[in-house]
């Protein structure tokens, strides 16, 4: 159950009272993006690429397919970032090319260059195809390179996208905006024994591998950019239902079935609660551990960390989450980073609601109040300016609005929505916002507007402008906010009293808590613990040596704060093998918070680098060099 709970929410309000929205942001115009969708829009791709893993890079073809929207213009502008650009043609029959001038801009280190394209006056058709030439640089900030001895298996390199936000133009030529929505269909060649997956229909069932190594895809959904998404590696297939299953090597891919076998169960409760799945298939990819998210929501193929394995089913809220996607994000869309929380925070609000329909109330509460927990850490420790659902983004990288605000205190929102109208009130109003905005993408603006138009009229006065305002504009949380409670933890609390009491640690009932519960207990630490307390802790637990990586995640951040020796080589090796962001930036936060800690930071982070993402680099790079 959730209950009314002021006082953490009025402190951070108060506090932050000074910030107010920003001036002079235009809804809907996307900051990050050199396209001009009031001039052209790109409605169709279609990809003809090869993979070489020995440059480390993909080369071949693009075709647009390009709508005219500006009826006098003549610049189509497109999005790159260290993209080699060839050739340009107008593909004025499948026979007939027309070759174009064009001119690439001035790099920009976060937008990357300007690809504008000259059309001539013959070109005057209302829908025309242009078709660009090139190949990516072993750097592309969309790409990762994962050499074979980094892969589960440690037979084969694995190559995988990471498009979002506005990594796709470093991999392809293309208006690289979440507001233009469009088809793909692809052609994608790799090497011989290994397999090419999509965010697409294949045309292949997927239990073949085909020998030719030539495998093709097709999108019939638009869908934005940040949603196309490529992996080759050597990979087997399991089916866990009639519309779900797993890709992975074959040292993961049992594992991986059996962890996620309730997918399907998954879409079912999906469907029933906010309406039909119009993707087709839902199949799930377990990357590498260099994967720098828990998991990215391409359509009908979500990538998925290997963290999540716990090998209990545990850590499965994060596929109810990438799932929950299919409806928020993915079918009805942010326009711009700006309105990430109508993607993050609906999705979150939905993750819930799966959890509890799959695993029961008791569960949910856990990972909310767990969730809050972050929150809380994030509200203390980001800009006002960064507190508000609706951030300024101006001039900022766009991955630096993934923070817990968008997720949680977007999710806290439609929960308080829920509060005010009841379940059967916000259910109703969810199904009839998906539909109403299925394949659309949408500003913060027109969702206002379609809540108070949809929803404020079943219940007048149940919520006021002004409350709304407080939640999308005001940094913090609302003094009303609705917040999550749960008695699931409250023996765990007194067990750590105990324990750090001088309760032995042997009377713990450890091997019955769940993730969550380990999770809360260890989150709960006072800043110094006797070492001799740890040790034995960790004598009778094993949690150094854990193999769930949230409860390491945990356990070695006590380490840190309590110089913990033993466990400092497990340290070493789970920042070194994992690359999600989430497991391994506040570890390197707390190890620069002293010198010796810095000096470990930086010894380990030289040997780690190399097999991290770019996304996860560009954000370590600024934590390490803070601290010189």
């Amino acid at each position: 159950m959730k209950k009314l709970i002021a006082t953490f929410a009025v402190a951070v309000s108060v506090g932050a009272q000074a910030a107010a929205p920003a001036d002079g942001i235009v809804a809907g115009r996307d900051y990050h993006s050199y396209a001009d969708p009031s001039a052209f829009v790109v409605k169709h791709l279609d990809l003809n690429l090869q993979a070489s893993f020995e440059e480390k890079s993909l080369s071949g073809v693009a075709d647009l397919t390009v709508k005219r929207v500006g009826a006098d213009a003549r610049k189509l502008t497109l999005d790159t970032r260290d993209l080699v650009i060839r050739q340009v043609w107008w593909v004025k029959a499948a026979d007939d090319l027309k070759t174009l001038r064009f001119t690439l801009g001035v790099r920009d280190p976060m937008l990357g260059a300007p690809l504008t394209l000259d059309l001539p006056r013959e070109l005057d058709a209302p829908e025309f195809v242009v078709r660009v030439s090139y190949q990516t640089r072993p750097e592309a900030s969309g790409l990762q390179w994962v050499a074979a001895a980094q892969t589960a298996d440690r037979t084969h390199p694995f190559l995988f996208t990471q498009s979002q936000a506005i990594h796709a133009r470093s991999w392809i030529p293309l208006q690289d905006s979440p507001q233009v929505r469009m088809t793909y269909t692809a052609t994608i060649r790799v090497p011989r024994g290994m397999r090419a997956v999509m965010s697409a229909e294949s045309y292949t069932n997927p239990k073949e591998l085909l020998p030719d190594g030539v495998y093709k895809f097709r999108m019939p959904q638009a869908i934005p950019s940040y949603l196309v998404a490529l992996a080759v590696a050597k990979l087997e297939f399991r089916a866990t239902g009639p519309r779900t299953g797993v890709y992975a090597e074959s040292s993961v891919v049992e594992a991986a079935a059996k962890e996620f076998s309730e997918t399907e169960q998954m879409i079912e409760v999906s469907e029933k609660l906010f309406g039909p799945y119009r993707w087709g298939r839902y199949d799930l990819l377990i990357l590498p551990p260099s994967f720098p998210f828990g998991g990215m929501e391409n359509p009908r193929l979500s990538f998925i960390t290997p963290t999540v394995i716990a090998g209990d089913r545990s850590l499965t809220a994060l596929i109810a989450h990438e799932l929950a996607h299919s409806w928020s994000g993915n079918l009805v869309t942010n326009a711009t980073w700006r309105d990430l929380w109508l993607n993050e925070g609906f999705t979150v609000f939905l993750q819930g609601r799966i959890v509890r329909a799959v695993y029961g109330e008791r569960r949910e509460q856990m990972e909310e109040v767990l969730d809050l927990s972050t929150l809380r850490s994030d509200l203390a420790d980001l800009p006002p300016s960064d507190l508000v659902l609706a951030m300024d983004l101006r001039g900022r990288d766009p991955d630096e609005v993934f923070t817990q605000v968008p997720y949680i205190k977007g999710a806290l929102f439609i929960s308080w929505l829920e509060s005010r109208f009841g379940a059967a009130g916000i259910d109703a109003f969810l199904k009839s916002y998906f539909d109403h905005f299925q394949f659309q993408s949408i500003t913060t603006e027109q969702f206002r507007a379609y809540l108070e138009t949809n929803l404020l009229p079943k219940k007048p006065g149940a919520v006021t402008a002004a409350e709304i305002d407080e939640w999308i504009t005001r940094p913090g949380l609302p003094a009303f906010a609705v917040l999550p409670v749960s008695d699931a933890f409250d023996k765990v609390d007194e067990q750590r009293k105990a324990w750090l009491g001088g309760t032995a640690a042997a009377s713990l009932p450890g091997k019955d808590w769940t993730t969550h519960e380990w999770v809360h207990f260890l989150d709960g630490f006072p800043g110094t613990v006797a070492a001799t307390k740890l040790a034995e802790l960790d004598a009778v637990w094993n949690l150094t040596q854990t193999g769930n990586s949230e409860v390491a995640f945990s356990w070695l951040r006590v380490a840190i704060a309590n110089d913990y020796a033993p466990a400092y080589p497990r340290l070493e090796s789970y920042l070194t093998a994992i690359g999600r962001r989430k497991l391994i930036k506040p570890l390197y936060e707390d190890l620069m918070k002293t010198p010796a800690g810095a000096e470990r930071a930086r010894a380990i982070y030289s040997r780690a680098r190399p097999n991290y993402h770019p996304i996860a680099t560009a954000t370590l790079d600024a934590i390490l060099k803070r601290g010189n």
